[in-house]
């Protein structure tokens, strides 16, 4: 689905990624972690191709993202960002509704306004379709512009990729998961997900593999029971920790402070 290789990135002479090898498969949930300051973000914007770099290329459904029709990219791949505008004089409908502006020149058609409204289920922000954004708290927003993302990949494409930077920022215990069993689904059809978390708990649960990330470099790429050990845990979160089973799924559960 996704390759990239040797990926660096500095910023005023500071290195913020370096020399970092990804491959992500079809049908994958890929969660990225690591400490505050590890490059997470970085690296998933720049697997996003919203960064300029001088890098091997990366390589989205076998070609690059420059030999991609730009009309055409938008069906295929998506993105949530942590950083949206906090003023959109719009109704809530309106800002999901962005999500489609890639389906429809003016008038959205009805085949829109049925994604829009499926991504809002699917979020748990329909009863507030017709409020102002501005009115909303900052974990409805949250929710309003993940379904804003959904709604943009809500088409019959095979193998779509959304990249999440900190989604469950904000929300509440039911509505992160509510979330990540909505992006669990998406790959359980066949596409592929990149998701950068800080609950280590939560990524344990839900990934297929957890990349662990400390000053710009990777520490362990594979599955959550490789990754999540004690040494490497306590290692680079600098702090102690237990790592036993969940008694509820057999996964990883990490425990710091003890």
């Amino acid at each position: 689905m996704l390759e990239a290789c040797k990926i660096s990135y500095s910023h005023k002479k500071v290195s913020i990624l370096e020399n970092i090898d990804v491959t992500v498969n079809y049908g994958e949930l890929l969660v990225i972690v690591g400490p505050n300051g590890a490059g997470k973000s970085t690296l998933l914007s720049m697997l996003a191709n919203e960064m300029k770099h001088n890098d091997e290329p990366i390589i989205f459904k076998k070609k690059t993202f420059e030999a991609w029709d730009q009309k055409e990219l938008p069906l295929h791949k998506a993105k949530f960002s942590q950083q949206n505008s906090s003023d959109i004089p719009l109704t809530v409908m309106d800002v999901v509704m962005m999500g489609r502006y890639p389906y429809f020149n003016s008038i959205p058609h009805q085949s829109d306004i049925d994604a829009v409204l499926k991504s809002m289920a699917e979020t748990d922000v329909v009863a507030f379709k017709d409020r102002d954004y501005n009115t909303l708290s900052g974990g409805e927003r949250q929710r309003v512009h993940l379904a804003r993302v959904l709604t943009q990949l809500e088409n019959d494409v095979a193998h779509k990729l959304v990249f999440m930077d900190e989604p469950l920022n904000n929300l509440d215990v039911l509505h992160q998961h509510r979330i990540l069993h909505t992006v669990k689904n998406f790959t359980e059809r066949g596409n592929t997900a990149i998701v950068v978390l800080h609950d280590l708990n939560l990524a344990a649960q839900f990934a297929d593999s957890v990349l662990l990330m400390q000053k710009g470099k990777i520490v362990s790429h594979d599955k959550p029971e490789k990754v999540f050990t004690k040494e490497i845990i306590s290692k680079v979160y600098n702090f102690p920790c237990t790592i036993c089973l969940n008694p509820v799924n057999q996964n990883p559960l990490i425990i710091f402070g003890t």
